[in-house]
């Protein structure tokens, strides 16, 4: 059962043409048969150990919607979770530097769906408190000696990332006496440099006994740190997906080389046991996998990331290090068709109408008439197929008592509101023209 409230939620994102944040599982078509695999990977890593997992899929298989989902998945099981969008610009694979501040940017646990990062360091301090206090020599009452009482234990915890990053410890220590002092913007200066933000201001970085901003280097232990931090905090570990990683085939030379070096030295940290808790996911099209430009380039990562997939897609092993989404067909796009006729629908005032008018054989004509305008290609559809159906059929059903879809309603797809792929499909002179997933 979802509630009115993320039913909203879900089609206010379609509406928008958006992925929602929540209620994943309701529109989950197709990639249902992954969920018990991925919840025992979930479950080992939650043990302690690390994990990672590559998907591969064409545009249009929904490899956005399968991380999405996968996040939501997690943090029901008390993991963090966040996403990672890889280009050359911004978020280079190769400076972790980047792609540690972008995850905690998009850190999200499942009471704050994002930016949960100094709730998670306010928590971790809130449970070292609570340690401290079960001691019965301990005074409540004496704050500075619970401060001190407080600190040790954050030492005591944070012992292996000190020898490694004692910059981590030396900001949280400094950070949580501006707390306790009511220093507010002292403490947001720390807890911004803590997020690997540029630009702090001297002053704190003063206050702190810190100099610079954190590098490639120092990211990678403040990410053993964070983990650290979550584990402490009752957090089963961190779920991180890196998205659209298949952006390293365009970028400069040197970038790409040090971006799948990069790749590759994850895979074998998170093997060394690096990164307890962690469960890293990359996302990439075939042509990124297999490519000249992507992970045949460099070989030990192409013999890490190797799965035969010469066989039926029906026999796919879905624990091997790579696994591989299956393109939206039409029977697929008619099922989360129905599904968000079902959630739009359910509680309204006019659900027998919207219901009656929106039936399955009209999902059928808009579904083959939406892939119609785009070259015959069904694995581009779903984005438009469902802003279309809650923005221009369900919501005017709804609203409008005489309006029916049938004699009313004549698709169009224009240009703007198209992604590149989806433009790139709509101008193909015929469906002989596209090349099929």
């Amino acid at each position: 059962m979802i509630s009115a409230a993320r039913r909203e939620d879900i089609v206010s994102a379609l509406r928008r043409g958006t992925v929602p944040t929540s209620g994943l599982d309701a529109l989950a078509v197709g990639i249902e048969s992954f969920a018990p695999t991925l919840d025992e990977e979930l479950a080992a890593v939650a043990a302690g150990r690390g994990g990672f997992k590559a998907v591969r899929g064409e545009y249009g298989t929904g490899k956005t919607f399968f991380g999405r989902w996968l996040q939501e998945r997690a943090r029901a099981r008390g993991f963090a979770a966040t996403e990672v969008q890889i280009n050359e610009t911004e978020t280079p694979l190769h400076r972790l530097e980047t792609v540690y501040r972008r995850l905690v940017e998009h850190l999200g646990t499942a009471d704050t769906a994002s930016g949960a990062f100094r709730g998670v360091i306010d928590g971790w301090f809130y449970a070292l408190e609570q340690d401290v206090l079960a001691d019965a020599s301990v005074d409540p009452d004496d704050a500075e000696d619970l401060l001190l009482r407080t600190d040790a234990l954050m030492e005591a915890r944070l012992a292996t990332i000190s020898r490694t990053a004692p910059a981590f410890s030396a900001v949280l220590r400094r950070y949580r006496r501006a707390l306790a002092a009511g220093d507010g913007m002292l403490a947001e200066g720390l807890i911004s440099w803590l997020s690997g933000q540029p630009n702090v201001a001297a002053s704190v970085r003063r206050a702190a006994g810190i100099k610079g901003d954190l590098d490639h280097f120092g990211a990678t232990n403040f990410l053993v740190g964070l983990l650290t931090i979550l584990r402490d905090s009752g957090f089963s570990g961190l779920v991180m997906m890196l998205d659209e990683v298949e952006t390293l085939q365009r970028m400069r030379t040197d970038t790409r080389e040090k971006g799948l070096n990069a790749l590759r030295q994850w895979i074998d940290e998170i093997d060394a046991g690096r990164y307890p808790g962690l469960y890293l996911v990359v996302t990439g099209t075939p042509a990124f996998f297999d490519g000249a430009q992507g992970v045949q380039r460099l070989a030990p990562l192409a013999q890490r990331l190797h799965v035969d997939f010469a066989t039926d897609r029906r026999f796919d092993n879905p624990r091997a290090v790579q696994i591989r989404l299956a393109a939206f067909d039409h029977a697929a796009l008619l099922a989360v068709g129905r599904r968000v006729r079902g959630i739009y629908a359910e509680g309204r005032p006019h659900e027998q109408r919207l219901r009656s008018i929106v039936d399955d054989g009209y999902l059928d004509t808009l579904a083959r008439a939406v892939a119609g305008g785009l070259g015959g290609k069904v694995g581009v559809a779903p984005r438009l197929f469902l802003k279309k159906l809650v923005a221009d059929i369900l919501d005017r059903v709804d609203l409008h008592e005489g309006f029916d879809p049938r004699r009313h309603y004549t698709l169009t797809l224009a240009e703007s509101e198209m992604s590149v792929v989806e433009r790139a499909a709509a101008s193909a002179r015929s469906v002989d023209d596209v090349e099929l997933p």
